[in-house]
């Protein structure tokens, strides 16, 4: 049994905190400048709160980060910050050489680390979700996780290998959900839209059926996305592609923003924001 730290309990870190649980683990997490939200989600899921991130360092063993990209790096240093010393998994949506430089970062100041991308949903049910690792310790992670509902996969002893695969996987699956976005708003801007939904229905794809709702479905975690599209991008022009279109879904994405834990909106109120551009913060 291992003593784990998630920072933060999020939609995705609460499930996963819930896997380990599930499990014979404990975990645990700092409530300290999180919102009532947050607490409230970690309390229903069981999740023991140590108040502080300098208490959580020093009760676990293991700490797993679950955290919009941007703030990736910071956050890795704030738990260097409080003489950490055990195993760190970075399981965020960021680029290869990213999580490479996390892991130099630490490593230099005795922490061990472990490269991860989440590929899937929260996994409340059985194979659903995939957890891919990298580096030497990964598997101290993959135990952590042996008995479900999270599927693990170990890569290679190479960290940036499972932020590799977790930005191809996310290009592809959020990149065509922001192409379609686009094309919607386009298409109403130009006037053929409903041209547009006949085509679609005469060709047997289904999109004059689907297309609308795959948007409004995932509007409530475009921000979320964002900086997602802007790793991704970075990831590209790393491996010689273009990044241009990954940045245009992030701008896509941002537009979207505003339907951040809101329910689904109706088509007319997608269109709405995908005409105006949103300002960045």
């Amino acid at each position: 049994m291992s003593e784990i730290g998630i920072l933060h309990p999020g939609d995705m870190g609460v499930a996963i905190a819930a896997s380990a649980i599930h499990n014979g683990h404990h975990a645990y997490w700092a409530s300290e400048g999180r919102s009532e939200q947050t607490r409230q989600r970690a309390e229903e899921h069981y999740l023991i709160d140590v108040g502080s991130l300098q208490e959580l360092c020093k009760r676990c063993s293991i700490v797993l980060s679950v955290i919009p990209p941007s703030a990736a790096e910071e956050v890795a240093e704030q738990v260097s910050a409080q003489g950490f010393k055990g195993t760190y998994a970075d399981f965020n949506a960021i680029s290869p050489q990213r999580a490479q430089r996390i892991g130099r970062r630490l490593e230099a100041h005795g922490i061990t680390f472990v490269d991860g991308g989440i590929v899937g949903p929260p996994p409340w049910q059985p194979k659903t979700t995939w957890l891919c690792l990298s580096g030497s310790a990964s598997g101290v992670i993959a135990s952590c996780f042996a008995s479900g509902p999270v599927q693990t996969e170990i890569l290679s002893d190479r960290a940036g290998d499972a932020s590799a695969l977790k930005m191809c996987y996310g290009a592809y699956t959020k990149g065509l959900t922001a192409l379609i976005a686009g094309v919607l708003g386009t298409a109403e801007n130009l006037g053929v839209r409903d041209s547009l939904m006949r085509r679609w229905a005469d060709d047997g794809s289904g999109l004059d059926k689907s297309a609308a709702r795959r948007v409004t479905r995932s509007a409530d975690r475009a921000w979320r996305w964002v900086g997602e599209m802007e790793e991704i991008a970075a990831t590209f022009e790393q491996a010689g592609m273009p990044p241009g279109f990954h940045m245009a879904a992030g701008d896509i994405y941002e537009r979207l923003s505003q339907f951040k834990d809101q329910p689904a909106p109706d088509t007319d109120a997608l269109l709405d924001a995908l005409e105006a551009p949103a300002a960045r913060g």
